[in-house]
């Protein structure tokens, strides 16, 4: 036999009417004023769902709270699936504003010896780690970083 005592349930109204502005305090400064009253709306139905198999009514608030960090916990998760807002791009500008730059880095990337070549696109057009341009070039991350150094400072020298 169970020392436990179980208290009866009081009506959901009763558990809603006096906890309601300590949760809805609590998501504000969980998920922020935005998305607050969402969070409550969900964590409110949640409870309401699952009051009546509820057996026990000795802790309503730390239920009430454990349902509304569950709902904040989701709604981060949400956030950060959902895609960014951007605005849309000047109709005016063009997305390669100094063409003859580009081109002339270019034609200056070309010109490295093949090595240093690799290396530096590689490392910048490919966004490729040392490790990985290592084992691409077939040699060791110090000579892909000396690669990429002696590259750059050939590049810096020319296009002064």
């Amino acid at each position: 036999m169970s020392t436990v005592k179980s208290t009866a349930l009081p009506p959901f109204q009763l558990v809603f009417d006096e906890h309601a502005n300590a949760v809805l305090t609590f998501l504000t400064g969980a998920v922020g004023s935005f998305e607050a009253e969402d969070c409550f709306q969900e964590t409110m139905l949640s409870a309401l769902r699952a009051y009546p198999g509820l057996g026990d009514a000795s802790n309503l608030r730390g239920w009430l709270f454990t349902i509304a960090r569950r709902k904040a916990i989701d709604a981060h998760r949400a956030r950060a699936r959902r895609p960014m807002p951007v605005a849309d791009p000047d109709p005016g500008s063009t997305p390669n504003a100094h063409p003859e730059t580009d081109e002339v880095l270019w034609d200056q990337v070309r010109s490295l010896p093949v090595k240093q070549r690799k290396a530096v696109v590689l490392r910048f057009a490919g966004d490729r780690s040392y490790p990985e341009i290592a084992a691409a070039m077939s040699t060791t991350q110090d000579s892909a970083r000396q690669s990429v150094h002696e590259g750059l400072k050939k590049l810096r020298r020319e296009l002064r």
